[in-house]
């Protein structure tokens, strides 16, 4: 029995057609990783499953078993990038995480709270369904996770939380956008459990759409590549596997500190800094010094603390101003203002990423980094157009100078993101994630970018990643943040 089949499948917005007619099946007991490089139509290819772009009649298929009735956004549930940064429900998610100058009150969502109501809007309250959901929060060890505020979900959490609320509607098909990235090892080995586990329900089917070849599980049963905006013929895992070139990040096993020519210069400085959430302890007691020219990998596993410590660097956090904070020589709450801080600083995120929804001009997008503002609305000087131009080419993604933001794959958007700040060629470099989502040749890229620019030394780094494979050379401190219960 075939789930889901395209049959010389073309859009009817020719706007969101493949370059050639799709031809795709996802047969009974098979599951499935869509692969391809950065911009390949992978994303294109999950639109036309899903519907969002739909077909012409005729050219698509669903048997989704004796109920007929049942719609196709009812029997596939699709867990996009921007998903697991917070949903279309959640379009707050990065501002409260970073900027919320309230305090966190009974009005805030908690994980408990907001699963049931998804639980709710699935479906009728039965027995049957109530043992389904006690299941899952078992499988997924949710309980420990329901009293906790959405906004203070680390990566993990944040995607096992969508998981048990997608997986409560019964869907027949689960697509997932890369979802292993932004991981810590320990959570990408429990995520591949997991999945493996649901796998081995014949209800539910899995598609996995990534970017990085190396990480495609042991039970996908087979593998559909999308290339240069064609969907290949699909094959199995281990014929695909035999047939792509092992060509992955060279990993530097040690750490190797220099005393960096401006070693008197103090770029950040901490002096027991906590930061409390609620009942919630995310820093505690934390001493840290960075002094110019210094190379600093920030990490720990999901939930230590990593992105509130970035917060309060990027002046984005109003805590910072209770705690003992020095940037650039100056405390915090001595009178400089944040956009005094964010001059000095070049910064990219997957938060930040996913919270970026101006539909802008590339360029515009890039030029924005001059000013430190989510849009551009301060004209740039045609030098300033000259520079942003030049980082674009620098990060492969000239072409796209003019083309609209939100049209890009996620991968061109992490791309321009990254142009944009590298972009005023900033004191401080903080790098949060920025290899995420990107293709193994566009991280090689990227990754050999920031250990050219990390020649000057005047320039600090601040590189967070869960991938050792990652760090660049570079790389002459560590700082190592563990997670308070």
């Amino acid at each position: 029995m075939t789930t889901i089949r395209l049959t010389n499948a073309t859009t009817r917005n020719r706007e969101w057609a493949m370059a050639s007619p799709v031809n795709f099946a996802l047969e009974e007991g098979e599951h499935i990783a869509i692969a391809g490089r950065n911009a390949a139509g992978k994303t294109m290819l999950v639109d036309m499953l899903t519907g969002r772009h739909p077909a012409f009649p005729g050219m698509a298929e669903y048997h989704f078993g004796t109920d007929a009735h049942r719609l196709v956004s009812e029997n596939i549930r699709y867990i996009a990038f921007r998903d697991t940064y917070g949903g279309d429900n959640d379009r707050t998610y990065f501002l409260q995480q970073r900027w919320n100058q309230m305090e966190i009150d009974e009005e805030t969502p908690t994980v408990g709270s907001r699963l049931e109501e998804a639980y709710q809007l699935a479906g009728q309250d039965t027995p049957e369904r109530r043992r389904l959901q006690q299941h899952l929060y078992s499988l997924f060890g949710m309980e420990p996770l329901l009293d906790k505020y959405i906004i203070l979900l680390s990566s993990g959490e944040l995607r096992k939380y969508k998981l048990v609320s997608s997986l409560f509607g019964c869907p027949r098909v689960l697509i997932m956008d890369n979802p292993f990235i932004g991981l810590d090892a320990e959570t990408r080995d429990q995520l591949k459990d997991l999945l493996a586990v649901l796998s081995q329900d014949g209800q539910l089917q899995i598609v996995l759409v990534l970017s990085k070849t190396d990480e495609i599980p042991d039970f996908i049963t087979h593998v559909v590549e999308v290339k240069s905006m064609h969907v290949l013929p699909k094959v199995t895992r281990e014929a695909y596997e035999a047939s792509v070139p092992h060509e992955f990040l060279e990993a530097h096993e040690s750490l190797e500190p220099q005393e960096p020519n401006n070693a008197h210069e103090e770029v950040i400085a901490f002096n027991k800094v906590s930061i409390r959430y609620g009942e919630r302890t995310i820093l505690k007691d934390l001493d840290w010094r960075v002094m110019r020219g210094e190379h600093w990998v920030l990490a720990g596993q999901n939930g230590s603390g990593k992105s509130t410590l970035l917060s309060l660097v990027c002046a984005d956090n109003p805590q910072a101003y209770a705690c003992d904070i020095a940037l650039f020589g100056h405390r915090r709450g001595s009178g400089e203002s944040i956009w005094d801080v964010k001059r000095h600083i070049g910064y990219v995120s997957p938060e930040m990423h996913r919270s970026y929804q101006r539909d802008l001009p590339a360029l515009r997008i890039v030029a924005s980094g001059l000013k430190d503002s989510v849009g551009l609305y301060v004209k740039a000087t045609p030098s300033e157009l000259v520079a942003c131009r030049h980082w674009m080419d620098v990060f492969g993604v000239g072409h796209l100078a003019d083309r609209s933001f939100l049209r890009m794959s996620s991968g061109e958007q992490r791309l321009v993101l990254l142009a944009r700040a590298f972009v005023k060629e900033p004191d401080l470099l903080i790098l949060d994630e920025p290899l995420h989502g990107l293709d193994n040749e566009n991280r090689r890229l990227v990754k050999s970018i920031i250990e050219d620019y990390c020649q000057n030394p005047a320039r600090t780094l601040i590189f967070v990643s869960h991938y050792v494979e990652e760090r660049p050379s570079c790389i002459d401190h560590e700082l190592v943040l563990s997670r308070h219960l």
